[in-house]
């Protein structure tokens, strides 16, 4: 019943502490995560140099393993290498700031549970909104409480939860929905610069762009104090954009 608990923050990130000490209460857990932060690596992977794995500790104690790798990474080789047998669940997590509308395609944290999920083991990513000041203790609640469900309920083939929890005090959690991924983006710019050496370089900037109000999407429920749950799927067909263009004349001249 061992559960593995990875991340994209690092192995050092408090979110992942207080998911260790939040979770480990209950069941056997096995940590493997980043050596270092790896946001916004998406679903790489890496094929050109070595995995180097070594044992991280918290003073004395030991408390998991440290890979120089990505979040999908250290799902793949926790599985494959590190652990004896596959666990029962992947928790990654818990995440410095929302991952929400096409953030999920970039983000680290949901990639390893989508990796967990290609592996067919039951994943759920989980996200505290916001990059300040956070407060991680009913994040990490509310990770147990998904993990209890999970085990009890199981998930559908292909299918991980991404997890996003209000940062406000748990007696201002206004309840929990279940809902698509919304159409939020994040709009960047480039700041243009000169290093000392005259050089130019960019150094990349961005914000979130609220979409339009969609009442059943991600955005909208955390922004009135809700959990949002979704599931999701490595599969990216768009099905009724496959019907139509299966009526294209291909063999027209």
């Amino acid at each position: 019943m061992t559960i593995l608990l990875t991340n994209d923050d690092g192995i050092a990130a408090p979110g992942l502490n207080a998911l260790y000490k939040g979770i480990s209460k209950f069941y056997p857990v096995k940590v493997v995560a980043p050596e270092s932060e790896q946001s916004a690596v998406g679903h790489a992977i890496t094929i050109h140099n070595p995995l180097r794995v070594k044992k991280f500790f918290q003073g004395e104690k030991f408390f998991g393993y440290a890979v120089n790798g990505t979040p999908a990474d250290c799902v793949k080789i926790a599985v494959k290498a590190i652990m004896e047998e596959p666990p029962k669940l992947v928790i990654s997590g818990i995440n410095f700031g929302a991952n929400i509308g096409t953030n999920l395609i970039y983000s680290g944290t949901v990639s390893a549970a989508t990796e967990a999920a290609i592996l067919n083991i039951p994943s759920v990513a989980i996200s505290l909104t916001t990059r300040f000041d956070p407060d991680f203790s009913y994040a990490a609640e509310f990770a147990l409480k998904m993990a209890k469900l999970i085990l009890k309920n199981g998930l559908p083939d292909g299918i991980s939860i991404n997890v996003n929890i209000p940062a406000v005090p748990k007696n201002k959690i206004a309840g929990v929905r279940v809902v698509k991924q919304g159409r939020a983006r994040v709009a960047e710019w480039f700041d243009k610069r000169m290093d000392p050496s005259g050089n130019t370089y960019y150094w990349m900037a961005g914000e979130l762009v609220a979409s339009e109000e969609e009442e059943d999407a991600d955005e909208a429920t955390i922004k009135k104090n809700m959990v949002s749950i979704t599931p999701i799927h490595y599969d990216m067909t768009d099905y009724k954009g496959m019907d139509k263009i299966k009526k294209w004349k291909f063999n027209e001249r």
